[in-house]
């Protein structure tokens, strides 16, 4: 492993190779809290030093914890993809989607190279010349097969591989459950045939293995071999009433993994149903908390990790959602699997309806999660914080300025627990001048009360001095009109605290809730939104005024080219340190122009 001991742009730069690998963020602790790979990691890892306005809130706040960099390079693409797997499962990083169920699902081995094959349940499929069939979605589902195949088919339940010496049948010979292959009760052909029989009906081959039944039904019946044609017949009807029972998913009776996925909020679910021969065996499904990741990252990383054993994979796997690294995984899963399999994001057609189907659990499910979740949170939430209602809906206040310029506040809106978008409010501080941010909180929750349709709570993000501001603005409302009130503090670590300080109007210490409290992070995660949005609005005003820099003075350079400059380097004094070398690899830069800038600021010195 290979690293820059830091997070120095012009390091990364002049070290990080162009080649395939997988690097590493760490946090200040050393801890790896970030995994990812890349065909040309140069071009990876730099495109995360850019404005954070240009991130997600979760790869925003990840680069805020981030204070290392290390890397490994590998010879391929798929090296890099191999081997972003085993780290992820290695580590746990905290901002990746990780799979926490990756446990191998219950499959069905028949060892067709034997003389009498037994079925039997296998969660590790081995290149050992069996046949495997599943994988099923849980124990009960596979066992409930076995015990039907059991019943129709009669194959031994001996576990030995080969068969056990007996004078006598075992008693489930006696049971009608088995053939007796042990004392010779049947020949190697005719086992055979059975056992040609359960595979075809494993594989659901089932109108194939009716008319073969039907046909050697006959035959006994010709023969006046009666008992064995009622045999046959016996098996039939209860072939026939497991095919009543079957869900048909798909006319053209291909083997297919179908992944849907749902979103409230930042909560996902995944479900991924299992359809064999045009039937569906069955389904799994992944809920995922807290999620600030893309949807097709998300599916991504769950291909990913779910697929990473090469066990039980189709030749089709359908998605909700188009992923971007498409190629690279195909490639991959189709190694794995050892034959060519198709990642497709169907759009229209029978696959785009029995992606819908995978669409629609999916969100079932999440709302029966989600409206559980909801109302234990919010009624919490009213407990913990002893206030007089439940706070369904909810606003977090913040301002933003630098050194009492430009300042602005921002509110965002929370109903159930959950963001409301609709509900989310830019405002430019006017009537303060200077560094006051109690001042400034103060005409921000005056604007707010102007608007009308308050929330049931504001959470300010704040000490007690910004509890005690707002307090004195939202005195002035009637008492049945008044938002409750609770304003929330990052933990001071040196002073040895471990939790973010909950403060309550009325009250001198902060509220103690364990690390873990479900309300604590609600209340964190509503300051932490409310301080996106108010840094964003913030870094975009300033954006505006890039016009009035030093860099206009250049000959050559306009609001474009100053634009994807900061992009590049961050800020204004880091373009003015950068050498004609480092300016030339910005896109758009000319060498002549790179030498130009380079020269303006050297003379300015």
């Amino acid at each position: 492993m290979q690293g820059n001991n830091g997070m120095d742009l012009k390091s990364i730069q002049s070290r990080m190779p162009e080649d395939p690998g997988v690097y590493l963020f760490k946090d200040r602790s050393g801890r790896v809290i970030y995994v990812g790979k890349a065909k040309n990691l140069k071009k990876r890892v730099l495109s995360y030093f850019r404005p954070q306005s240009d991130f997600s809130q979760k790869t925003a706040v990840m680069m805020d914890k981030a204070e290392k960099l290390d890397y490994i390079l590998t010879s391929t693409e798929n090296e890099a993809l191999i081997l972003e797997s085993s780290l992820i499962k290695k580590y746990m990083p905290r901002y990746n989607v990780v799979l926490r169920d990756d446990k191998q699902y219950p499959c069905l081995r028949l060892g067709i190279k034997e003389d009498f094959p037994r079925l039997s349940i296998v969660r590790k499929i081995k290149k050992d010349g069996a046949v495997y069939f599943g994988p099923f979605s849980s124990s009960h589902s596979v066992r409930n097969t076995l015990k039907l195949i059991d019943k129709i088919f009669q194959l031994r339940k001996c576990r030995t591989i080969r068969l056990p010496k007996r004078s006598r049948p075992c008693l489930h010979f006696q049971l009608g459950r088995c053939l007796g292959p042990c004392t010779q009760e049947v020949s190697v052909d005719s086992y055979r045939d059975i056992v040609n029989q359960v595979r075809l009906f494993l594989e659901g081959r089932n109108r194939e293995l009716l008319k073969k039944m039907k046909r050697d039904m006959a035959h006994f019946a010709e023969k006046q071999y009666f008992e064995d044609a009622a045999r046959i017949r016996d098996r039939i009807r209860d072939v026939e009433k497991t095919i009543e029972r079957q869900d048909v998913v798909s006319t053209r009776m291909e083997d297919q993994d179908v992944i849907g996925l749902a979103r409230e909020g930042e909560a996902v679910q995944l479900v991924i149903l299992f359809v064999r021969r045009g039937y569906l065996l069955g389904s799994r499904d992944y809920h995922f908390k807290e999620m600030g990741s893309p949807d097709s990252e998300i599916i991504e990383a769950f291909l990913k990790q779910f697929y990473r054993q090469g066990t039980s994979i189709p030749k089709k796997i359908l998605l909700s959602k188009p992923i971007d690294d498409l190629l690279p995984i195909t490639n991959w899963i189709s190694e794995l699997a050892g034959k060519r399999v198709s990642i497709i994001h169907p759009l229209k057609g029978e696959k785009r309806r029995i992606v819908r189907i995978a669409i629609s659990n999916a969100e079932n499910l999440l709302s029966l999660k989600e409206k559980g979740r909801k109302g234990d949170l919010v009624e919490g939430t009213k407990s913990a914080l002893k206030l007089k209602k439940v706070p369904k809906y909810i606003e977090g206040l913040d301002i933003s300025n630098l050194y009492g310029k430009m300042a602005v506040g921002a509110i965002v809106s929370f109903v159930d627990g959950l963001p409301n978008g609709q509900g989310y409010r830019n405002f430019k501080i006017r009537d303060v001048e200077g560094i006051d941010d109690y001042g400034m909180i103060s005409e921000l929750v005056r604007r707010r009360l102007s608007k009308g349709n308050l929330p049931d709570l504001f959470v300010v993000d704040g000490g007690k001095g910004h509890l005690s501001a707002v307090k004195r603005v939202l005195e002035k409302i009637p008492d049945d009109e008044k938002p409750e009130l609770v304003s929330i503090a990052k933990a001071d670590e040196k002073a040895g605290e471990t939790t973010d300080k909950i403060y309550l109007p009325d009250r001198k210490n902060p509220l103690s809730l364990r690390g873990d409290h479900p309300v604590l992070f609600l209340l964190m995660r509503i300051r932490d939104e409310a301080h996106r949005r108010a840094i964003t609005y913030h870094r975009k005003l300033r954006h505006r005024n890039l016009k009035e820099s030093r860099i206009d003075l250049i000959p050559g350079i306009g609001f474009q080219r100053k634009k994807v400059l900061l992009q590049y380097f961050g800020n204004m004094d880091a373009v003015s340190r950068a050498t004609a070398d480092d300016l030339a690899h910005v896109p758009g830069i000319s060498d002549s122009l790179a030498k130009r800038i380079s020269n303006f600021f050297s003379q300015e010195e």
